[in-house]
């Protein structure tokens, strides 16, 4: 029997808990722990919808040791100080020593908002939806914003490499601005580290370019690429904006009254500095089976994985790691440690190919990538309601197999084919009802 350690209790952590128990039959009785650092688990892809208001915490979180003990994965609700790959152990932050026959780290990021004096909500001048600690923060300071508006500023800092909340936000509070009636009083601006509006980090999908420039345009709300931002002061982000050999051509001083900008990413504190483990920024190091090559019962899914950027660009941006690419880690993750443990060579490989959603409260826009990185057989984006419905639909699905445990491959069986469906005419305030009920 081998002791299978997931680390990290996000969507892919849990994803890959659940995927593990599910592929190991009782005649292989492992044991299964998931370390997370919280007690409970939330929705991240709703936290835009959090930070207005239109949805509630208690919405989109689960407590975990319930939902895990139901499976017969053992909980841990302790943050991990350390990875000892060297020892087959976690140092967990109140002392515990955790050893492992396979360790599967998913921790996600560490949001590097100290990178930029003045970012983020700890001590800084920005509000976040990275965590749903923040999102809360952030309605907070959306309730009173909305009593005396002024400027927003909102998007993504140099080193980002997850863009599409940055456009939800901004498209989100447009739309809710819009039902307050209110919308006239707020000057827009979206700040980004992209050479252009829908690259993405991943050199644009189809006609993202257009289609997002189209909606900014549409909605009033003005854009600058290729910028970095130096410091962020009370009311003030101080912002250059680069040419696209990356030197510095205009320096602002934006003034704002809200803003929300995406941090760079980061390897978090516990592994990072582990020779062989990481990369030089702290993300996991694997081969195409999610292994580490040199430590070889270690793997690794999501968004602390290392993968190359796509290409060089005037100001620093990452690749980003959608949802159906973290699902393909976490599946072909538990057959290979399985296929491992059964004295079998890995064979199964992640599908590196991109979906994904993005509300625009009351409409959305989608896209399809496959593979991810360029050339592609498929380089697609719509939009419409629908899509808006499909990301409500998402959050339903993913929540509900944490409760029931099912491992149902909606993405792979059912998304292009959702994505194939007719538009529908739905009134503005049904969809808002919608998302404040939770329905």
């Amino acid at each position: 029997m081998a002791h299978i350690v997931v680390l990290g209790g996000g969507v892919g952590g849990v994803s890959m808990a659940l995927d593990m128990r599910v592929v190991c039959t009782r005649k292989d009785a492992h044991k299964i722990t998931l370390i997370s650092d919280s007690p409970t688990f939330h929705f991240v892809p709703s936290n835009p919808w959090v930070g207005v208001g239109w949805r509630k915490r208690e919405q989109i979180e689960l407590p975990l040791e319930k939902y895990m003990k139901k499976r017969r994965i053992d909980f841990i609700p302790v943050g991990a100080k350390c990875v000892h790959p060297d020892k087959n152990m976690v140092e967990l932050n109140d002392g515990q020593e955790i050893s492992y026959d396979y360790l599967v780290i998913s921790t996600g990021p560490k949001l590097a908002f100290d990178a930029i004096p003045g970012l983020g909500p700890h001590g800084g001048y920005t509000e976040s939806v990275c965590h749903v600690d923040h999102a809360e923060k952030s309605k907070e300071t959306w309730d009173d914003f909305v009593k005396n508006p002024g400027p927003i500023i909102v998007g993504a800092v140099q080193g980002a490499s997850c863009f599409g909340p940055a456009y939800e936000h901004a498209f989100i509070m447009d739309r809710d601005l819009v039902l307050r009636k209110i919308r006239n009083k707020v000057p827009m601006t979206f700040v980004t580290s992209e050479p252009y509006i829908g690259h993405l980090g991943l050199g644009g999908v189809g006609n993202s370019k257009r289609m997002l420039e189209d909606k900014l345009a549409e909605r009033d709300i003005k854009w600058i690429c290729n910028a970095s931002v130096e410091k962020v002061e009370k009311g003030v982000m101080h912002v250059k904006r680069h040419d696209e050999f990356g030197e510095v051509i205009e320096t602002l001083e934006l003034p704002f009254a809200y803003s929300m900008m995406l941090p760079p990413f980061a390897g978090v504190d516990a592994v990072r500095g582990n020779k062989n483990l990481v990369n030089e920024k702290g993300f996991i190091l694997v081969n195409e089976y999610q292994q580490n090559p040199v430590f070889t019962n270690v793997f690794a899914v999501g968004v602390c994985v290392a993968l190359p950027p796509l290409e060089k660009t005037p100001v620093p941006v990452g690749v980003p790691k959608t949802g159906y690419m973290i699902e393909s880690m976490v599946a072909a993750t538990a057959h290979n440690i399985l296929d491992v443990c059964r004295g079998h060579a890995p064979t199964h490989r992640a599908a590196m190919n991109a979906i994904c959603l993005a509300d625009m409260g009351n409409t959305g826009v989608a896209f399809v990538a496959l593979p991810q990185l360029p050339p592609r057989n498929v380089a697609w984006m719509k939009g419409g309601k629908w899509v808006h419905w499909l990301k409500v639909l998402f959050e339903w699905y993913f929540l509900r197999k944490i409760k029931t445990g099912s491992i149902s491959p909606v993405h792979e069986k059912y998304m292009l084919r959702l994505m194939g469906i007719r538009k529908r005419e739905i009134p503005d305030e049904t969809i808002v009802r919608a998302l404040k009920s939770g329905k």
